[in-house]
């Protein structure tokens, strides 16, 4: 069959190509072996710079190595998959072509010196843990804070509009439109800031992580310290307690801000299809689509809709990181190496529901006249307020007077004023009752949302 993205197995690549086309550059297969083989040149200068254990380089030797990085092309990986067919290994296949091509250039004699000491683990887990950072930090963040940005713009356009809010599904007492959005906004800023601010863990500690190659052969280096330098430089966070493998605890802990980030999305995305389904918000239709393939008048939440079933299966992948990568047999086991192998299914999966969040609230504005029209046909919201009122005066059984005059009965209005008219209280009392109203009855709603606003 063609290779057409009509014929891709995985919506991923094929009917959301377009959305998920920047994680390619970190998670595809070119991508994994493009970072073990830049930390495989990353690791041969820094036992020549760092270490000095190898001989010095040259500016024309370094100037080689640094292109061999940058420069790494789809050629060069298709070479070591060709290599690979022979050694049925990965690394080793990356280590067999570095080698090839040193051995075309004046450091020939240092191919013996790739690799020196480290275990496959080591390069691996060093590639995957950039993979992630780089990922987060030019693809993640990026559609994160897109989204903070257009929930912010929401919250400030709605954050002194009052509207009818719920308990249990219930009315309960008014509220401003844009401070219920802000809980959300407040929410995901927090978790946005634990996403960026993690720094993801690797080793280079060996075969069982005690450095016993490298201790064996040079005893005098400090391979620990060295561990810690050489991962600082790369921005990354050595684990020098290990065994063969990189215990994963540090990278479940950016998988699970993810997955609350994402349940948070969820969240959201549930009480905008609400919102919408009670005409609290309206969605611009837009020219040329279609809502229904018999209903002609539709306009649906379908962004909304689409982000929550995607939402759920980036959650579950996430899910299934979070509950097998913390369990390895004894030293090691290769059944965590497949599932890492789905980290960027995980990612395109968030990134396919960022994109139609942002789709959605693109499309979306307050219809202020429902929402005005709820809430003056739901006077009993300010019974919270006037039983409050009548407490701070010590007028005894204030609440049980509310909740005769207002439980499972309609209240409108003037059902309010006859009833202050017949309290027996003075009349300033009174007065600070009649303040009261559906529009007024609001709080700190505003300050709140203003306050989440000023934070991001």
């Amino acid at each position: 069959m063609k290779n057409h993205k009509l014929t891709f197995l995985s919506p991923i690549d094929g009917r959301y190509a377009k959305i998920t086309k920047a994680l390619r550059t970190h998670f595809s297969e070119f991508a994994y072996i493009r970072n073990r083989a830049q930390v495989e040149i990353d690791y041969l200068k820094a036992l020549s710079q760092n270490l000095k254990i190898i001989r010095p380089l040259s500016k024309e030797e370094l100037d080689f190595l640094n292109t061999l990085k940058e420069d790494f092309s789809l050629e060069d990986a298709e070479r070591i998959k060709e290599i690979e067919q022979e050694t049925r290994h990965d690394v080793k296949a990356i280590e067999y072509f570095l080698k090839e091509r040193l051995n075309t250039t004046s450091m020939a004699d240092l191919g013996e010196w790739l690799h020196f000491g480290l275990t496959s683990a080591d390069v691996n887990f060093t590639a995957y843990a950039l993979s992630l950072r780089n990922a987060r930090d030019f693809v993640l963040l990026p559609a994160v804070n897109n989204l903070l940005t257009q929930i912010a713009d929401l919250v400030e356009k709605t954050k002194s509009t009052p509207i009818l809010a719920r308990t249990h599904g219930q009315p309960a007492v008014p509220s401003t439109f844009g401070k219920e959005i802000a809980v959300f906004l407040s929410r995901l800023i927090k978790q946005r800031d634990t996403l960026s601010t993690h720094i993801f863990e690797a080793k280079f500690s060996g075969a069982v992580g005690s450095y016993n190659a490298q201790s064996a052969a040079f005893p005098e280096v400090n391979w620990q310290k060295f561990n810690l330098d050489f991962f600082k430089r790369l921005d990354l966070q050595a684990n020098t307690v290990t065994t063969q493998i990189l215990p994963y605890d540090n990278w479940l802990v950016f998988f699970q801000a993810l997955h609350l980030t994402n349940s948070i999305l969820l969240d959201f995305s549930q009480d905008m299809w609400r919102y919408i389904s009670n005409d609290y918000l309206k969605l611009r239709a837009v020219e040329g689509e279609i809502g229904s393939s018999t209903m002609p008048q539709k306009v649906n939440p379908i962004d909304f809709e689409n982000a929550e079933g995607n939402l759920g299966i980036a959650n579950t992948l996430l899910e299934q990181f979070i509950r097998k990568l913390p369990v390895s047999r004894l030293q090691r086991d290769l059944s965590d190496s497949t599932v890492r192998r789905n980290f960027g299914a995980a990612l395109g999966y968030c990134l396919i529901a960022y994109s139609s969040i942002s789709r959605g609230l693109n499309r979306v504005e307050a219809n202020q006249a429902k929402i005005k029209s709820d809430l003056e046909n739901h006077w009993e919201v300010v019974a919270e307020g006037a039983q409050t009122i009548l407490r701070a005066a010590k007028i005894p059984k204030s609440y049980e007077k509310l909740k005769t005059l207002t439980r499972g009965k309609e209240f409108s209005e003037k059902t309010y004023l006859e009833w202050i008219d017949d309290l027996d209280v003075d009349e300033n009392l009174k007065a600070k009752l009649r303040e009261l109203s559906p529009q007024s009855y609001i709080g700190l709603s505003e300050e709140i949302a203003q306050d989440v606003l000023d934070s991001l």
